[in-house]
């Protein structure tokens, strides 16, 4: 994946490390890239799990045990707003709804077993950046 000369979102709680699970995550820190050299940092507000009021992690089902399809819609274009700008967004794990949001919103998600930020930064910079489908989640309901 050539992120050299893009803008990139990775989810995190802390601006270090990259988070384990993108509803939950709380900021992105969005870089900006040119010849694989961050030339803008900024972190971005997220909504998440923690901001629908719902426990965390806490999903709404219908009487039938499914989730609500039009609300999950709602979150996931809530939590992908303030990234439309980006090329792809880093995650270390997220559900498969989420995936298919993002990809509607014509931003690649990239599932990474990176922890640190700085280790996504020289994965774009050396190209050696992937993304691996195992790390999706898979509903447990």
């Amino acid at each position: 994946m050539d992120f050299k000369n893009s803008a990139i979102a990775i989810a995190t709680d802390d601006g270090t490390t990259v988070s384990s699970h993108f509803g939950r995550a709380r900021f992105y820190e969005v870089l900006n890239f040119s010849d694989g050299k961050v030339t803008k940092r900024e972190r971005r507000e997220k909504a998440g799990h923690h901001s629908f009021g719902a426990a965390e992690g806490e999903h709404t089902h219908h009487d039938d045990g499914q989730h609500n399809h039009e609300e999950h819609e709602q979150r996931h274009q809530t939590m992908v707003s303030p990234v439309l700008d980006c090329k792809a967004v880093i995650v270390r794990g997220m559900g498969q709804g989420a995936v298919e949001h993002l990809r509607r919103s014509n931003l690649l998600p990239v599932l990474t077993g990176l922890h640190t930020i700085e280790e996504v930064i020289e994965a774009v910079a050396s190209g050696s950046l992937d993304s691996d489908p195992n790390r999706i989640h898979q509903h447990r309901g």
